[in-house]
C-alpha cells in the first residue's frame, strides 16, 4: 500500500498516542489538527474520542469544526470515527442530556442496562454483515458505558452483545464508525484501519 496521509482531529478527549501509533504501524503519515480547512479537504480523517460527549462537542464547537464535520460525513468523505467519535456522529447521548451531537446519524447512545459492569472494558466478539467492505467478524477491544442499539438505515453494520445486542460498528462507503477501538484490537483492528485507508 502506498503511503497515506491522515489527519487526526484533536477532540480533547482521546488517547491520541495509540491512534497515531497504529497509523504509523500501517505506514501512514499522521498529524493532529484543529483546523477547519483540514477537516474540509483531507482525504483521510480520524475522529477519535474517549470520555464524555459534552466535553468533546464543546471542543469541536470551540474550534469551529461541528459544521465541517457534518458536511464531510454527508459528502461521504473518508472518515473513521472511533469509540466516543462514533457517538459524536449521533444526535446525542444519555450521558450528556441536552447536548447535541453532530447529528450526522440518527439515534442516541444509551447506557448499558442496570446490572452490567460499566464501562465494558475488554475484548468482545463482533459480527459484521456479509456485505461489509471494511468492518470484519472477530474480536475487538471495547471501553464504553454507552452504545447505539439500533443501526441507522442504509448502513452496513457489525453487531456485538453485552447485555443485549448493540451496534459495534457501521460503514457506508468510506465513512466508518467503530464503538470499539481498532487501534487497540491487534491485527484484527489494524486490518480494519488498513481497509478503511484503502477505501477512499
Amino acid at each position: 500500500m502506498s503511503q497515506r496521509r491522515v489527519v487526526v482531529v484533536r477532540t480533547g478527549t482521546a488517547n491520541l498516542a495509540s491512534v497515531l501509533a497504529a497509523l504509523k504501524r500501517l505506514g501512514a503519515v499522521a498529524r493532529l489538527t484543529e483546523e477547519r480547512s483540514d477537516v474540509e479537504r483531507s482525504d483521510l480523517l480520524v475522529l477519535p474520542g474517549v470520555g464524555t460527549l459534552a466535553a468533546a462537542m464543546r471542543k469541536l464547537s470551540d474550534d469551529g469544526l461541528v459544521l465541517p464535520l457534518r458536511e464531510r460525513i454527508a459528502r461521504g468523505k473518508a472518515t473513521l470515527a472511533i469509540c466516543l467519535g462514533m457517538q459524536m456522529l449521533l444526535e446525542g447521548s444519555e450521558e450528556s442530556e441536552g447536548v447535541e451531537g453532530l447529528g450526522a446519524l440518527p439515534g442516541f447512545a444509551e447506557r448499558f442496562p442496570e446490572g452490567l459492569r460499566v464501562p465494558q472494558l475488554g475484548w468482545n466478539s463482533i459480527e459484521a454483515d456479509a456485505g461489509a467492505k471494511v468492518l470484519g467478524t472477530g474480536y475487538a477491544y471495547f471501553a464504553n458505558s454507552y452504545r447505539l442499539v439500533d443501526a441507522p438505515s442504509g448502513w452496513t453494520v457489525a453487531m456485538a452483545d453485552y447485555g443485549g445486542k448493540f451496534v459495534a460498528g457501521i460503514e457506508k462507503g468510506s465513512v466508518v464508525a467503530c464503538q470499539f477501538h481498532p487501534e487497540l484490537s491487534g491485527a484484527f483492528g489494524l486490518d480494519i484501519i488498513r481497509r478503511w485507508m484503502e477505501s477512499c
